[in-house]
């Protein structure tokens, strides 16, 4: 009987274009759903759906995105220790293939848009892949507004959960995202350099707008406010009067997740991509999933 599976190298390029495509990188992505979490407006089935369906909208743009960064630095990734394996720099995906892919993930984005017609939601997903398209043209090689552009990247996702169930956005968690995101932005921006200072090989034009010193003391301001900030938001009257006193317990597994990455930045010196280092550090996870269940028993089940 003849064999109905795939040739090797057909699975091969499937398997690159996955990688490229960077499905892992679609985690952070679920920040759509904070502010329907929040609101208390996450359990309706509509809203459920609703949001599902952006995130893959979402997603699926921002793949588009990942792939047009990648093809814009296919010869600076070709000398970076890690990003050398990447599809496009490796040649296992060639230029040509990487832009109609590129087409084919934005008119399947654009397709769910339109089918979720929601214009808010579109506006602010344009905003994403305009200020994105800048960023792997120019602005990612001007150090500071390269890091300052990730942090509002997140803040965007937040926007764009907040118009799916037409939930207003405190300044809270707009501030909170920001904060963390540049604690995050700052930590790979520090792997860069450290790596730039190993090797001798400049994987980013604007690494000479860092250095170890100045990134050692944003990330620690950076941290410092994450912390400060959450408990703030905790202890604050219009939190407590919405969810209650007991809100304050949370903040355990911030300051516990914020330690632990200082520790994996300064101590293992594994800070290169916040996604990959989610996805395969346990005790990072255990405690983000501490935080989740903590404040779905306080907010949801009242305990």
């Amino acid at each position: 009987m003849a064999s109905t599976s795939l040739p090797d190298c057909t699975m091969q390029k499937i398997r690159s274009f996955i990688k490229l495509i960077r499905v892992h990188q679609w985690v952070k992505n679920l920040f759509i759903f904070l502010p329907s979490f929040f609101a208390l407006k996450i359990l309706p089935l509509e809203n459920l759906l609703h949001l599902s369906l952006t995130f893959i909208a979402f997603s699926l743009l921002a793949s588009a995105v990942y792939v047009f960064n990648d093809w814009m630095d296919i010869s600076s990734d070709k000398i970076h220790p890690v990003k050398r394996n990447r599809p496009l720099a490796s040649g296992k995906v060639s230029p040509t293939e990487g832009l109609l892919l590129i087409l084919g993930l934005l008119a399947l984005s654009a397709a769910l848009f339109l089918y979720i017609d929601n214009q808010k939601v579109m506006f602010f997903s344009a905003v994403y892949l305009v200020q994105n398209i800048l960023y792997s043209i120019k602005l990612k090689h001007i150090a500071i507004l390269d890091i300052m552009l990730i942090a509002i990247g997140f803040v965007i996702r937040l926007l764009i959960g907040g118009a799916v169930t037409e939930t207003p956005l405190s300044h809270w968690i707009i501030l909170m995202t920001l904060v963390l995101a540049l604690f995050l932005a700052l930590a790979k921006r520090r792997d860069d350099v450290f790596n730039f200072t190993r090797t001798g090989e400049k994987a980013r034009k604007n690494l000479q707008g860092y250095n170890m010193d100045f990134l050692n003391v944003a990330i620690t301001i950076m941290a410092t406010v994450v912390i400060v900030c959450y408990i703030m938001y905790c202890v604050s009257p219009e939190i407590t009067a919405k969810y209650g006193d007991q809100i304050y317990l949370t903040s355990f597994f911030v300051i516990l997740g914020v330690l632990r990455y200082l520790q994996l930045t300064f101590v293992w010196l594994i800070s290169g991509s916040p996604t990959a280092i989610l996805l395969k550090n346990h005790f990072l996870q255990l405690i983000l999933v501490g935080w989740i269940v903590s404040f779905f028993l306080i907010i949801y089940l009242k305990i």
